[in-house]
């Protein structure tokens, strides 16, 4: 019983200590890593819903009705269908406040660019600089929206942060 007591006497409860300062710690980079790989996640997402937009709005709905491109509302729902599948919600994205400022490839230039559920579908722009002057531009369709992303860290100076992402995707127009 004496050699019980003096073993428990020994014992400081260091690792008790220990544990209870490096927890705290290892929670918030567990934490972190879920918030930033969902941040990840939702950036990856709307590039993809940009992309797929841009793929909807370049390619003739009706190739038998004089290659007539699909309305605004098409590409907007194709949008809302990508980010729909990964559970966000369309109506989070905000009015941009940058628009992209394209090149037009008509002649004469005209504003290639409206705005559908605060979606900007550019049809028509120029996607590459001639790298001479014999050489052909590219023209085709740009879609470009920004999503809001908000940090839940406590105990960190990201901790509530509001951040926009911005998503923009080209594709060529297919005759």
């Amino acid at each position: 019983m004496t050699m019980l007591l003096r073993n428990l006497k020994r014992t400081d409860g260091a690792e008790i200590a220990e544990a209870a300062l490096v927890m705290p710690v290892v929670f918030l980079f567990l934490l972190g890593i879920v918030w930033f790989g969902r941040a990840f996640n939702i950036y990856s997402t709307i590039t993809q819903a940009a992309q797929q937009g841009a793929v909807v709005a370049a390619r003739a709905s009706c190739a038998t009705c004089g290659n007539a491109f699909p309305v605004d509302a098409t590409v907007t729902n194709a949008v809302f269908g990508v980010m729909r599948a990964s559970s966000l919600d369309p109506a989070q994205i905000p009015v941009s406040s940058d628009p992209p400022t394209p090149v037009s490839c008509l002649d004469p230039p005209v504003d290639p660019c409206v705005t559908s559920s605060n979606v900007v579908i550019c049809r028509q722009v120029q996607l590459n600089a001639p790298a001479a002057s014999g050489d052909p531009s590219i023209c085709g369709t740009l879609v470009s929206f920004q999503f809001p992303f908000q940090f839940y860290l406590p105990f960190t100076s990201l901790n509530l942060t509001r951040i926009t992402m911005s998503a923009q995707a080209q594709s060529r127009m297919e005759n």
